[in-house]
């Protein structure tokens, strides 16, 4: 399962600077709008300090971490939907993530112009929900004459006209579909041909100065703006510099601007918060290696992430938690200890769980 979130935000508010401090790559990071022009994607690793251990133990000749793609486009202005800017032309290439992480200018920096002349947290995510909406609204228009047509002839589904009108209506008050599924009791399984951007779950990235790492009460109040989604707090020409670094002077660094994880690293951790999804392990001499699965997740479903046909012939799965297996220092002992389990496939996947397939090809 491959993880992508699409960052979205207005010209100038360091979308670029994260994107480069979350690849390492070098695109344009310019201070005038729109200097992104073309898509950019980038893979990341996940921080996972277990793989190393895992290693250890496997003596494995590599580390594989999950990943995270973080899709980057043209800065969205009021009026994209509308032609305005360049934003618009680009949203089709984070149609496919499955989150979208909001930057939100909240710095003071007057050699950085914002595109609306002030800095208003508040303001910049009503612009950034509005075009999205409106985009979203185009897709409907389009799509909804077509499917009811395609209904009276009986090639499609009532049921799916029914949930594309039913978005439209949301949409049209200036609510987000995903935050209207329950009070609405949206069919968003008829919704995933279309990819509706407000159908993602949005995560806000707030890029702040020293002044607001350091203070808790603003952190709440721009927290309170967004609540129930997750948001996360960093510095992105920080983030910027401590990719540069070894790990002794990235940590030494961020001791003093007084945190304890990077704000890379929270971000990393967020999306797999808000998309509700864990890793499990695997370990061998060629290869110790995180896999992305779904919190719930069955042995089976969990053994598909890996090939199809592990999901198909499953038999059973050899599991053992990873702290169990650190503590008893190999499989061998852990056996002996009788902490390594045979799960069937009713057995739902715990985050951390080592394991080892069996299966029928």
């Amino acid at each position: 399962m491959a993880l992508t979130i699409g960052i979205v935000g207005l010209p100038n508010v360091g979308k670029s600077t994260l994107f480069n401090a979350l690849t390492r790559n070098s695109v344009l990071a310019a201070n005038y709008p729109f200097a992104t022009i073309e898509p950019n994607v980038g893979v990341v690793s996940l921080p996972d300090p277990r793989l190393d251990q895992l290693a250890g133990i496997f003596g494995s000749q590599r580390i594989l971490p999950a990943t995270v793609s973080f899709v980057d486009i043209a800065g969205i202005v009021k009026g994209a939907s509308e032609g305005e800017g360049l934003g618009n032309q680009f949203l089709a290439n984070i149609r496919e993530a499955q989150a979208i992480a909001q930057v939100i200018r909240v710095f003071d920096d007057p050699d950085v112009v914002h595109v609306d002349g002030k800095v208003d947290p508040r303001s910049d995510m009503e612009t950034i929900n509005t075009e999205l909406i409106l985009a979203d609204l185009q897709t409907l228009e389009k799509a909804i004459p077509r499917v009811e047509k395609e209904v009276k002839i009986k090639k499609r589904d009532a049921a799916e006209l029914a949930a594309m009108q039913a978005a439209q209506a949301v949409l049209e008050r200036g609510d987000t579909v995903f935050a209207s599924v329950d009070s609405d009791k949206l069919d968003v399984e008829n919704l995933k041909e279309l990819s509706l951007l407000t159908a993602k779950p949005f995560i806000y990235v707030f890029n702040v100065d020293d002044a607001v790492l350091a203070s808790p009460e603003r952190q709440a109040e721009l927290r309170a703006l967004v609540e129930p989604a997750d948001c996360v707090f960093l510095d992105a020409k920080l983030e910027a510099d401590l990719v540069e670094l070894d790990e002794e002077e990235a940590r030494e660094m961020l001791e003093m601007n007084g945190q304890d994880e990077s704000g890379l690293d929270q971000l990393a951790r967020v999306g797999f918060h808000t998309l509700g999804l864990q890793t499990y392990l695997t370990a061998g001499p060629k290869e110790a290696r995180a896999w992305t699965i779904s919190r719930g997740d069955t042995a089976p479903q969990a053994a598909g992430v890996i090939h199809s046909d592990f999901q198909r012939g499953f038999i059973k799965a050899e599991v053992v938690s990873f702290a169990d297996l650190v503590d008893a220092g190999s499989m061998a002992e852990a056996k002996s200890r009788g902490k390594v389990r045979i799960e069937g496939k009713d057995y739902v996947m715990v985050d951390g769980d080592v394991v080892e397939f069996r299966f029928n090809v």
